[in-house]
């Protein structure tokens, strides 16, 4: 790796794979983005690793796949495989699964409440919490993170949706990118 402050090449650590049942502590550092977070030796700065990463959960039977190299999902029945474009991108994933949340509901969830806020912004999923199971998404608007709520009910409803409509099991089945842009071509189509 090359820092990005004094032009240093460094090893950054090899996250090609990252199995969480062989190390469980990693789940944690995935969610948080330290995982991704490397110091420069020379000269102490942080930079991000943009390697391609395999995110890998076998207990939960879910793998996700931050790289442009063609893969393939065939033996991996039953599983739920993503491919995603950043590394924010898996961690957010990561965060969802985690959550216990289907994430073509959410994504739909995140296109729904794109379209009530009459802008063009891409919602990123930042947490579910509260005693009503409240999600907090995320969008940059002005140079600031902005964050919205929506009540369960809001998910709950994209997720009978999603039921109701098997189509869009069918097409997130394999390695799929999953994202607003993809629940898109549902609703325009």
């Amino acid at each position: 790796m090359i820092c990005p402050k004094c032009g240093s090449e460094f090893a950054a650590p090899d996250l090609r794979s990252i199995n969480v049942s062989k190390d469980p502590s990693l789940k944690e550092r995935v969610k948080d983005g330290s995982l991704f977070v490397v110091k420069c030796p020379r000269c102490g700065a942080e930079a991000l690793v943009t390697e391609p990463v395999l995110y890998h959960d076998p207990s939960a039977q879910l793998l996700i796949a931050y790289t442009t190299a063609g893969l393939s999902s065939e033996g991996l029945e039953g599983y739920t495989c993503r491919l995603v474009s950043s590394i924010g991108e898996l961690i957010e994933k990561v965060k969802i699964f985690d959550a216990g949340l289907d994430d073509i509901a959410l994504e739909l969830c995140k296109y729904v409440t794109a379209q009530e806020l009459k802008k063009d912004v891409s919602l990123k999923f930042l947490k579910m919490d509260g005693p009503d199971g409240e999600i907090t998404l995320t969008y940059p608007e002005k140079g600031e993170m902005q964050m919205l709520v929506i009540g369960y009910n809001v998910y709950s409803d994209c997720a009978g949706i999603v039921d109701r409509n098997p189509i869009l099991r069918e097409k997130a089945s394999g390695l799929v990118r999953v994202d607003q842009d993809w629940v898109a071509q549902f609703i325009a189509g």
